[in-house]
């Protein structure tokens, strides 16, 4: 039988979530719903007595986490368990011991090819093409493009944004990222047409840089959601004829395209909002085009096979 729920205001779930980035608490909202109904199918991750398990549920849960997911996506919502054990034990719920014994499980080992890809740049120019900038949402989205990709935002920092955080004098942007930690990034090149090109019908209104466009062409003046903006790549990515992405495919271009042209590592962990420079490495896409490149050294013959009654018919 599962335990009466805790009241929001002693919910350690409420108390470890409350902690984290915006961003972050969704994810970890979902990797708590989902252990919660590897409990119990009916449960609600929110008001899940987690405090209840104990060292054997967690071995469990750690083994059901290992056969259905990668292990980074396992290791995620055994950290959300963690957060929420330690937060359990700061509001009084668990003892120190207990804490302890719960919170020492370890890792899922193991390692998975990386998801998502990079845009080739001639992909990045359909797509740009595809935007008429004469027109407040197509405008809109080429500057969406060029931020997601010129500067390598996550959605959620690009929604973030208000006009005040960029500086046109000098093009630098500043960021909130991961943690509550501010960057400077800079708008260069086309990034800044595409910007220059979307503030025009913009204005100069306080509020979000970003903000929707309705089907009449009028711009609504209210932040847009990381949401829409992850619909709208869909949609302009099938406008442009391009392979399907995702926007954090952008920043993954980009960290790319930079490694390529030669940056130094710990400027793009830098512009990226990377804590380290081991997490910027993932994001490097440049060895798909060289295992790509090495593969066509190899010569099938398979276009050239003779057939048994050619070989013989001499």
């Amino acid at each position: 039988m599962v335990p009466t729920p805790l009241a929001i205001n002693t919910s350690p779930v409420a108390v470890y979530l409350a902690g984290l980035a915006p961003g972050s608490r969704r994810t970890m909202r979902n990797a708590l719903r989902t252990i919660a109904q590897l409990m119990d199918s009916t449960a609600d991750g929110m008001t899940f007595p987690f405090h209840k398990l104990g060292h054997a549920h967690m071995v469990a849960i750690r083994s059901r986490l290992a056969e259905q997911y990668a292990p980074a996506t396992s290791n995620r919502m055994l950290a959300a368990l963690r957060g929420t054990m330690k937060a359990a034990f700061q509001l009084g719920l668990i003892s120190a011991d207990h804490r302890e014994r719960v919170c020492s499980i370890s890792p899922v080992r193991g390692s998975r090819v990386e998801k998502g890809r990079a845009l080739s740049q001639a992909e990045l120019r359909a797509l740009f093409e595809a935007c008429n900038t004469e027109t407040p949402g197509d405008a809109r989205n080429a500057a969406l493009v060029g931020i997601l990709y010129g500067c390598g935002l996550r959605r959620g920092e690009t929604v973030a944004l208000d006009i005040e955080h960029f500086d046109a004098t000098t093009g630098r942007l500043t960021v909130k990222g991961k943690g509550n930690k501010e960057r400077h990034v800079f708008v260069n090149k086309g990034s800044r047409d595409a910007l220059y090109a979307w503030l025009a019908h913009r204005g100069d209104q306080a509020g979000a840089l970003f903000l929707p466009v309705n089907k009449g062409g009028r711009v609504l003046h209210r932040r847009m959601t990381d949401q829409a903006v992850a619909e709208l790549v869909v949609r302009l990515a099938k406008k442009a004829n391009v392979s399907s992405f995702s926007p954090h495919d952008l920043r993954r271009s980009m960290i790319s395209d930079m490694l390529d042209a030669g940056a130094d590592i710990v400027a793009v962990q830098a512009l990226a909002g990377h804590s380290s420079p081991a997490i910027t490495a993932k994001y490097d896409r440049r060895g798909e085009r060289a295992r790509r490149k090495a593969a066509e050294l190899i010569n099938v013959p398979f276009g050239h096979r003779v057939r048994s009654t050619d070989r013989h018919a001499t």
